[in-house]
This record gives structure tokens, sequence and C-alpha cells, in this order.
């Protein structure tokens, strides 16, 4: 694993995840990128925190095969496309995650405690983000930077969102409205989580 956080308490750098590799699906999206988009297959990277704490919990024997693809970029429009590219693999028996956490505003945080309450900024982008998803309204998402309250403090730098592009590009309909099947909020950060069609 890659522990690529810090200030933490030690036990969040002595999990271990051990999930199997998928070389045949590395390969397999590798076909699937478009012509010209440059491809870095690094086979013994291993895993950071966006892959393994979420499989941690949804895999706790890490006993499913894990492929962990880097963004090419935070462009929310280019990111869409990139899901639309992968949808097919869904057909195939692939579970397509992206994670990261509705704000991440972690430099604007008063309170460590997980109880803490949330803060206005980030109360607000997820109440947003929420009626969004609720809507299916993908063009107000995609212009979260423009359109959310609590910019730019509930993404300073905005890695952490850019995964749901990917999410919803891979969906049958990004339109159709997700289940938004958790929410609420961990040291204030919004933890809120879809599933698409």
């Amino acid at each position: 694993l890659v522990y690529d956080f810090g200030g933490f308490p030690r036990r969040f750098y002595e999990v271990t995840y051990a999930s199997p590799g998928a070389p045949d699906l590395a390969r397999r999206v590798a076909m699937l990128m478009p012509d010209g988009e440059p491809v870095v297959q690094q086979p013994h990277r291993g895993l950071d925190h966006g892959a393994y704490v979420p499989l941690t919990v949804m895999y706790p024997d890490a006993d499913v095969p894990v492929l962990q693809i880097s963004l090419p970029s935070l462009d929310p429009q280019r990111l869409l496309l990139l899901g639309e590219r992968l949808r097919p693999l869904r057909d195939e028996g692939v579970l397509i995650v992206g994670s990261g956490f509705t704000t991440h505003g972690l430099p604007f945080l008063r309170d460590p405690r997980p109880e803490a309450p949330a803060p206005g900024w980030s109360a607000e982008f997820d109440q947003w983000t929420g009626e969004q998803l609720a809507r299916g309204d993908v063009d107000a998402l995609l212009d979260f930077r423009n359109r959310a309250p609590g910019m730019p403090y509930a993404h300073p730098t905005t890695e952490h969102f850019a995964p749901l592009f990917v999410t919803l590009g891979a969906s049958r309909d990004p339109a159709q409205p997700p289940e938004q099947v958790i929410d609420g909020f961990w040291m204030g950060l919004a933890k809120r989580s879809i599933q698409v069609a």
C-alpha cells in the first residue's frame, strides 16, 4: 500500500490489504482509452488510500482483484467521457468505484473529532450536491466550481470530488438520479455516496 497522507494516528499506517491484481483488466482498460491518451502501467505500485480504504470496508478479506486507475485530468467533462469509455466493463462484471469525499476542505477544519459538526461550507456544498444528484443535473455538477456554494473551502483542490464524474460517466444513464446510499459527515466532511444504475 501507499500511505499517501500525513498527521493521522499510527494505526492508519499499519493497515494491510493484500488484494490480488488484475493485469488482464489493466490491458482491457488500456484498449478502451482514446487514441492519443497516454497510458502508463505501474503494476508494482501499491494501492493508495483512495482505493484501499473503501475496499477494506466493502471486501475486508481482500479476495477480489483490484485495479486502481489514476485520473488523467481533473476536468469534469473529460472524466465524464472517460467513464463512458469504461461503461462496457460493467457488463463484464467489473465494479467501478469512484472514491473521494463530497467535501475535502481539510485545511479549513477546526475540530478534528470524528463527530465534529459540519462547517457551513461543507454542509452547503453537500446539500447542493445531493440536490443536483437527485435531479440528475449533470451540467450543474460539471460546473460545480462556479455554481456550488462553499467553494473553494469544500474543495481547495478537486481530486477528491473528480472521481464522481468517472462514476457518472460509467452509469447507463448519467442523467438518471443515482441512489444516494450514504450521507452524513465525518470530521465535518461530507461522506455522501451514490450507486448508479
